[in-house]
């Protein structure tokens, strides 16, 4: 079952090492028990693996387990020839997929800045319950927290603080803008426009003018525009709110 035409087959006491003839690459396995009839193998010594059989080629694969994760990437080294009458979009040749519809069971990053556990009702920012945050920090003290990592000091958010409350101003024509809106425009949509019509005033910032690695190289200005940001966001608001009840 385990032996296929790239593969070699090594038997060293209880264990089965398999060959792989054009990579190089072994995998070492207990030798299979049979149980009615099928052959399932024995548990192995390295638990932070998925041991996966392709009954399609009879190759293995050893994927490794990283935080209760596996790669859907590795899936792509598992191919096989198509089927015949099988659809040109399985693109089989090309390794499997997985299928997630709405991403009921896909991890799409590892974040250090929130966990959320609807099932519980936790939610952390930088493993500081949000309990606690809304009871004894203010708003810019948590906007530093998820920015820097960590709670400001008293200096640090002095210093924060001041910067942010010198970029309250809105540019007079982004202002105009939003007041050209239809009476009832939905406000978190001219909140939004408000957003991408600063960013036409500020070339030196965009990473579209200035390189994508901008923010990277750069952190003067990656500083700048967290207080723009801060400092115009509830301005913005405000000229939302006063435009939808008609001020």
């Amino acid at each position: 079952m385990y032996k296929d035409e790239e593969s070699s087959k090594i038997k060293r006491d209880n264990e089965l090492v398999l060959t792989d003839k054009t990579s190089g690459v072994s995998w070492i396995l207990p030798t299979p028990l049979k149980t009615d009839g099928k052959v399932q193998a024995q548990p192995t010594t390295n638990t932070q693996s998925l041991t996966v059989l392709d009954n399609r080629t009879n190759k293995l694969y050893e994927i490794p387990i990283t935080n209760n994760t596996i790669s859907a990437l590795k899936f792509k080294e598992i191919r096989a020839d198509p089927l015949p009458g099988s659809r040109e979009e399985d693109e089989s040749g090309k390794g499997l997929k997985v299928f997630d519809p709405a991403y009921q069971n896909t991890a799409v990053c590892y974040s250090k800045i929130t966990y959320i556990n609807g099932d519980t009702g936790a939610l952390r920012y930088r493993g500081y319950p949000i309990e606690q945050l809304a009871e004894k920090s203010t708003y810019l003290e948590v906007a530093y927290l998820l920015i820097y990592g960590e709670l400001p000091s008293k200096q640090q958010y002095a210093y924060f603080s001041h910067e942010i409350m010198h970029h309250t101003f809105v540019h007079f024509n982004v202002s105009e803008l939003m007041r050209k809106f239809n009476y009832d425009a939905h406000p978190m949509g001219m909140f939004i426009s408000g957003i991408s019509a600063m960013s036409t005033f500020h070339p030196d910032a965009n990473p579209a003018l200035a390189g994508s690695d901008l923010y990277i190289r750069d952190e003067r200005i990656r500083n700048k525009q967290i207080y723009r940001l801060l400092g115009k966001t509830p301005t913005l608001a405000a000229i939302a709110y006063r435009h939808r009840i008609g001020r």
